[in-house]
């Protein structure tokens, strides 16, 4: 008598099905440096060659990932809706319309017939995730400190991103309602994420370099307001030290953060930095201070030195498979 059938086996998972929501990071990263390539060579004189080759980088990048995660989203439903109801991953979300919002200011003298239907979809859709996220983070399930972290802060970063380009693209009114809403909300969420880092248990290993997100806020709030006053004035100058300060803090943490084993979550590390270096040179700019323009091209080279080793490691793990894998 045969033996009997075997069951079939599992049919194994694709890949697609974990390319996560956070890859849109990485498009943050490299539209940040493009931005920030961009400022330093205004503000240094150099010709603009870099700035170019980043944006058109990042643009290809960010048209990569779209399609890869669309694709994920038509063939892979659960799996999405699986990375909403994660309490970490929930927060980066809003990196696709911060992605769309950085093309954008980044697209403004360079390809200006993108630049505004890029903002007006990024602002969109970032005004539509805001309240998506925050009606979640209150909604019916509850979260334990354990679940907190300062990728939170991407929500409220993504709204003061809106003024940078809206101003000059003639949106003030509009600009206003998201500069708001992101002061108040990096407000309330510095407090609770420094609740949640002095008294609570330490963040594990693979947000460890979230902690750098403390920066953006302040650093990219700093730039928003400049648009939209037209000058460097008293909160201005306090936002920027904050940046300074958070600047500090995390590269107190930095030794230790990249000892760690490489998660698709260093890309945290990129947008920051780049952040406080377009700050540093929007200071000297406004002000004439030779002092913020060495500021601003010191944290420019370390931002460069940031995003190549991030490119590299990030090769490396997808070579090993340690990408798009289950966590």
């Amino acid at each position: 008598m045969s033996d009997a059938a075997a069951p079939p086996s599992a049919p194994a998972e694709s890949w697609l099905e974990h390319f996560h929501v956070t890859f849109f990071a990485i498009v943050m990263g490299l539209a940040g440096l493009a931005l920030a390539f961009h400022a330093g060579e205004v503000a240094l004189g150099l010709p603009l060659i870099l700035s170019d080759v980043a944006y058109y980088v990042s643009v290809a990048v960010f048209l990569v990932i779209s399609v890869l995660y669309a694709a994920k989203a038509l063939l892979h439903r659960a799996a999405v809706a699986a990375e909403w109801g994660h309490p970490v991953k929930l927060a980066f979300f809003p990196a696709i319309s911060i992605s769309l919002l950085l093309l954008a200011t980044a697209s403004l003298g360079r390809v200006d017939a993108l630049a505004e239907p890029l903002w007006l979809l990024g602002a969109g859709l970032q005004a539509v995730l805001t309240i998506a996220v925050v009606t979640g983070w209150i909604g019916t399930r509850s979260f334990l400190h354990g679940h907190l972290s300062p990728a939170w802060f991407i929500p409220a970063v993504g709204n003061v991103i809106v003024p940078i380009a809206g101003v000059q693209l003639g949106y003030e009114a509009l600009s206003w309602y998201f500069m708001s809403v992101g002061l108040v909300f990096w407000i309330v969420l510095l407090t609770l994420v420094f609740n949640r880092l002095v008294f609570h248990d330490p963040l594990p290993g693979r947000l460890q370099p979230t902690l750098v997100i403390l920066i953006a806020p302040p650093a990219v709030g700093f730039v928003a307001w400049v648009r939209m006053m037209g000058e460097v004035d008293a909160f201005a100058t306090i936002l920027l030290n904050a940046a300074y300060f958070f600047t500090l803090l995390v590269a107190v943490q930095l030794p230790r953060i990249v000892r760690l084993p490489f998660a698709l979550s260093f890309w945290a590390l990129s947008f920051p930095f780049a952040a406080v270096t377009i700050a540093s040179f929007v200071q000297a700019g406004a002000i004439g201070s030779a002092a913020h323009r060495m500021i601003g091209a010191a944290l420019l080279a370390v931002l460069l030195v940031v995003i190549a080793v991030l490119i590299l490691r990030t090769l490396k793990a997808v070579m090993a498979g340690d990408i798009c894998k289950p966590e």
